[in-house]
């Protein structure tokens, strides 16, 4: 139970009232009202309620995203083959055991299932990451990976999106910008080497930083170092990713790293 609203509430009406009993009362109850309303939006964001561990958390990290996945790849009806590829390549970078990948598939078979509570599984992954947006951030990567693996995103897999992303509170808006920024760093990624001109391929490096071309220096090392930030794989471990989905978060390091290096060239930056 919280108390600091009712003490807070009683000695201003106190005070206010001139002394008066009545109107500690008053600030109690207005107090009380407060405590009350923060630990509602505490419990809805996920903050309040079931402490989870580290271990705990990788382990909510790591089923959720299988499940997540799985529904993704079944929302239009039908599972791809490019979708199953996405999948097992991104079990091959986590580099899993076998018992891992095991039960990795068993999760996105799940998640295909119509029974399957996703919603719930969601809900719960929000009250693991607690206060760690860099987490959220690393599972809709994930998740978009798989949407995007046969081109583009359809109808039902958006909504699907849309929905999952709403309980984990990123609205429409800002997981528009994640998308787009991924897409550029994937470009970046997988079209290095192949650009028709190093104008093009500088032109996509901007983008992989999600800056405009006319950025100062300052903005683009600000830029950099925000991206690095938000995808270190050590910091993202320490908070509470699975240990195996490091060499995704690296992969997301390199590809940043590489667009910054790209444009720190062309502009002459120390």
């Amino acid at each position: 139970m919280k108390w600091t609203g009712k003490l807070i509430g009683a000695l201003l009406g106190f005070v206010v009232s001139g002394g008066r009993l009545l109107g500690a009362l008053i600030g109690a109850f207005i107090g009380h009202q407060f405590d009350r309303g923060l630990a509602k939006g505490e419990a809805e964001a996920g903050f309040g309620g079931t402490r989870f561990s580290g271990a705990e958390r990788q382990a909510v990290f790591f089923e959720t995203t299988f499940l997540v996945m799985g529904r993704l790849a079944k929302a239009d009806g039908r599972v791809s083959e490019e979708e199953i590829q996405a999948a097992r390549a991104i079990m091959h970078r986590m580099q899993l055991r076998p018992e891992a990948v095991r039960q990795a598939i068993v999760y996105f078979n799940q998640g295909k299932q119509s029974g399957t509570d996703i919603d719930e599984a969601v809900r719960k992954l929000r009250r693991a990451c607690g206060r760690q947006p860099a987490l959220v951030q690393a599972f809709l990567e994930i998740q978009l990976e798989i949407a995007m693996s046969h081109g583009g995103i359809s109808a039902e897999e958006r909504g699907l999106l849309w929905r999952v992303a709403d309980i984990l509170g990123v609205g429409r808006v800002q997981l528009a910008q994640l998308e787009a920024l991924f897409r550029a760093q994937r470009s970046f990624g997988q079209g290095r080497g192949f650009a028709s001109s190093q104008a093009d391929e500088l032109a996509q490096a901007y983008e992989a930083l999600g800056i405009e071309t006319v950025a100062t220096d300052k903005e683009v090392k600000t830029a950099y170092r925000r991206l690095m930030n938000e995808h270190h794989p050590d910091k993202l471990v320490a908070k509470g990713l699975p240990d195996s989905m490091m060499e995704v978060a690296k992969e997301r390091t390199r590809e940043i790293r590489a667009a910054y290096e790209v444009i720190k060239a062309r502009r002459g930056i120390k």
